[in-house]
């Protein structure tokens, strides 16, 4: 894990306990969110310096993954985000029993298109979440390091 700093579980009961499953099992456990399968992404926090750990729905293509700040279509974006924004090279992301130590950074255009094309064909309730605010809302691609 590439994010050196003390883990501070999520405030919110059911995602520590959802992380918390997750880790413990390779995934087995906690492995699916709103009846489709996620991955943990871990982030560095922009304002705390904590480690954060977030379950997102699993969207990967050719080793790839997208996250999407969609947080169902509220009008702010998720604190994850501003994580990533603030730390793009201080990522890690578990799919299944797999960690990897990764960069992030955000999409636009064609890209994001393509990778949101790739995250609706896993959860179409993406374009649901677009439709009820008024931000654009943003993709950003997880690579792997190395």
């Amino acid at each position: 894990m590439p994010i050196d700093a003390p883990y501070e579980p999520s405030p919110w009961e059911p995602v520590a306990t959802q992380v918390e499953q997750y880790e413990a099992t390779g995934g087995r456990e906690g492995g699916v969110m709103q009846g489709a399968p996620c991955v943990i992404l871990s982030t560095l926090g922009a304002k705390s310096g904590k480690q954060r750990k977030t379950p997102l729905i699993r969207v990967e293509k050719d080793g790839r993954y997208a996250v999407v700040a969609s947080m169902g279509g509220a009008p702010q974006n998720p604190v994850w985000y501003h994580n990533l924004k603030a730390h793009p090279e201080v990522v890690a992301l578990q799919d299944g029993e797999t960690v990897v130590d990764a960069t992030a950074r955000e999409v636009t255009g064609d890209e994001k298109a393509e990778w949101w094309a790739v995250a609706t064909e896993v959860w179409p309730g993406y374009d649901e979440y677009q439709a009820q605010t008024d931000r654009d809302i943003p993709v950003l691609v997880i690579e792997p390091k190395g």
